[in-house]
């Protein structure tokens, strides 16, 4: 089938599901830095927020056998992908006020899992946690049900009443649909997918989950966060008027590269370096951008309907950074014609920014100041910052609580998958330098994955002599089939 033209100019470098020292991940030490203490009460929390916006608690319509009710049965959690945000959101799962109990890990990699298990078993989490103590009695996984390997997330799933699901997310779409199968409540990282056909499983997956009623969160914390949902009220009380157009940005200095060890199949330096193959990461305009594209998209209220853009690599041309730009623009257009321009950027020296930004008839919320401000500069609505709280903490806090009272109240799969499909819709748009449309990119079948998962895989992206990989050039073939330099 056709595809973009590549050009081997690639390095490709890979993400963690864990860092070497987990601690040397920013990303990592800043979640789990910022936890509240286990003996700090949350129940005012608890009954201060709001539901997440259009949830509402309905009970269980029967009791599921896998499920223990009685409050003094543990609720037992499986965590699939054990680095580092596996790890941080294992703790954050056990710092809740629920009974909760980590009973299974799985992991594709051996080494990965004994050190977020030596995490998770800490005497002293203070430097980790900012908690003086631990949670050693929450932790129970012997060494039985410790699962190493591609399957191993089969096993642990089982054991658990709830799945964290934290691997490159390129795996996310397979193990999603495994855990509604197995009947699980589900915390799953972001992105869902890299590739449209992994978006359609995990659409499909998620009306399973309705019909089965049971609860998964996704980890787009900021629909967690107080700051951002007294904005969302105040915006459908209609204090900045009707959706004009909006902008969104992440624009850092990037994130970490793995180096190729000697005798490693190609298959495992992608999975330790997945950061920068599309298969396994999607690009950072997926993995990282996401979070802003949401925002734009719950408070729109729609997704687009298609996209143009550009982007490239810049400054990131080295082998070590795979297939993935280092930088990305486009403009998503709404079926009403209302524009979101977004932009990520991965390039040290560069000016920093995350932040979203939305323009009303009447106003504009400015989300990094939690502020909203009139058309002649007055600010109409300031949150008040003393009240903002931990939103990796809340959604974990929040979860636990609805399960532990038999509720099903969140249903976060379907908004996942067509957030994490409007940020694949602007990489195809940047990588193929088209008018890319939503529904035809998510109807087209479009799948990275290698025919199979085995350290022996034949890979679709192979590096060249030097190894470089093939990055995208946009403009030299029209936009087909492909959702990548090494798609199907």
């Amino acid at each position: 089938m056709a595809s973009y033209q590549l050009e081997a100019t690639g390095r490709h470098v890979a993400g963690l599901d864990f860092p070497q020292n987990p601690l040397t991940s920013s990303v990592l030490h800043k979640k789990i830095k910022s936890m509240k203490p286990i003996n700090e009460s949350r129940r005012d929390f608890m009954k201060k927020t709001t539901a997440i916006a259009g949830m509402a608690a309905i009970p269980f319509a029967s009791q599921a056998e896998f499920f223990n009710t009685n409050v003094n049965d543990a609720i037992k959690v499986a965590l699939v992908g054990c680095g580092g945000r596996g790890t941080g959101a294992a703790m954050q799962a056990m710092l809740s006020e629920q009974n909760v109990k980590l009973v299974a890990m799985a992991d594709a990699f051996r080494d990965r899992l004994d050190y977020s298990y030596t995490m998770l078993t800490a005497d002293d989490l203070s430097e980790t946690a900012g908690y003086a103590g631990n949670i050693k009695n929450k932790i129970d996984v012997p060494e039985n049900n410790k699962f190493v390997g591609f399957d191993g997330y089969l096993k642990a799933i089982a054991l658990a009443d709830v799945v964290i699901l934290a691997t490159p997310p390129g795996f996310r779409p397979i193990h999603f649909e495994e855990a509604i199968k197995q009947g699980k409540h589900v915390f799953m990282e972001k992105p869902v997918a890299t590739d449209p056909a992994g978006i359609r499983k995990v659409l499909e997956s998620a009306a399973i989950a309705r019909q089965k009623k049971l609860n998964v969160v996704v980890g787009l914390q900021r629909h967690y966060q107080n700051s951002y949902r007294e904005l969302y009220k105040k915006y459908q009380e209609g204090l900045i008027g009707e959706f004009v157009s909006a902008q969104c940005w992440w624009n850092s200095e990037g994130v970490w590269v793995r180096q190729r060890q000697p005798n490693q199949t190609e298959m495992e330096y992608q999975m330790r370096n997945w950061y920068y193959f599309n298969w396994l990461c999607g690009d950072h305009i997926v993995e990282q951008h996401i979070h802003n594209i949401d925002v734009i998209n719950w408070f729109k209220g729609s997704y687009p309907v298609k996209a143009q853009g550009m982007g490239g690599r810049e400054v990131r041309k080295g082998k070590e950074f795979g297939e993935i730009f280092d930088h990305h623009y486009v403009e998503f257009q709404y079926a009403d014609g209302s524009i979101m321009n977004s932009q990520c950027r991965h390039i040290k020296g560069t000016m920093s920014k995350v932040d979203e930004q939305i323009v009303g008839t009447k106003g504009t919320i400015f989300c990094g100041n939690m502020n909203m401000v009139d058309r002649k500069g007055k600010v109409v609505y300031q949150f008040d910052k003393t009240k903002e709280n931990d939103p990796y903490q809340s959604e974990h806090d929040e979860l636990f609580a609805a399960i532990a009272k038999g509720e099903y109240k969140f249903a976060d799969g379907e908004n996942g998958a067509k957030s994490t499909m409007t940020s694949i819709l602007g990489r195809l748009a940047t990588y193929s330098g088209q008018v890319v449309e939503f529904d035809a990119a998510l109807n087209s079948g479009m799948s990275l994955q290698p025919a199979k998962y085995t350290w022996d895989a034949d890979m679709p992206l192979k590096p060249d002599a030097s190894g470089l990989y093939p990055v995208a050039i946009p403009g030299a073939v029209p936009l087909t089939t492909s959702g990548g330099t090494g798609g199907k």
